[in-house]
């Protein structure tokens, strides 16, 4: 079966950083619904229409293409005062958005000094271009209910 819109396709892959440094090691197969759902970035999607099992690649992914660019906006100090006390580098929490339709931010402690945290809401691989090498593991049709719910259910995929 070839990859078209309303399939789901399982990819063994990794991804690295334009030097080559390993950035995931895609210890677990990844499994999307192709087609337009946001399962995987749209670059990928459009590399891999038209192909079967057993298909390789190697899709190079601007920063644009991938997590964005870094904005530097999102990088923000706070008073420790606003922290509970056992926060600690690396925690990371979801800043609300006002708009109830709207996912927050997630916000990463990149640093605890001098009563302040510093925190960043950029994704930690933003302003990175990215290789990402994947073979294609299977492809199969999606059910009626995964293309209403817009994701895959079962194995590798969501489970209700």
């Amino acid at each position: 079966m070839q990859i078209d819109k309303h399939t789901i396709v399982t990819l063994a892959y990794s991804v690295a950083d334009s030097e080559g440094n390993l950035v995931d090691a895609g210890e677990h197969p990844l499994t999307y619904l192709h087609g337009g759902y946001g399962g995987i970035f749209e670059k990928i999607e459009e590399e891999l229409l038209g192909q079967v099992a057993g298909f390789q690649k190697d899709i190079r992914l601007q920063p644009e293409e991938a997590f964005g660019e870094y904005d530097a906006e999102l990088v923000m100090i706070e008073p420790r005062d606003l922290f509970p006390e056992d926060i600690e580098v690396g925690m990371q929490f979801e800043r609300a958005s006002s708009n109830e339709d709207e996912d927050g931010t997630l916000y990463t402690i990149t640093d605890i000094a001098e009563g302040k945290v510093v925190v960043d809401g950029n994704h930690p691989l933003a302003g990175m271009a990215l290789v990402f090498s994947c073979t294609v593991s299977a492809v199969r049709a999606a059910t009626t209910e995964e293309i209403e719910h817009g994701h895959v259910h079962g194995e590798g995929g969501h489970l209700h």
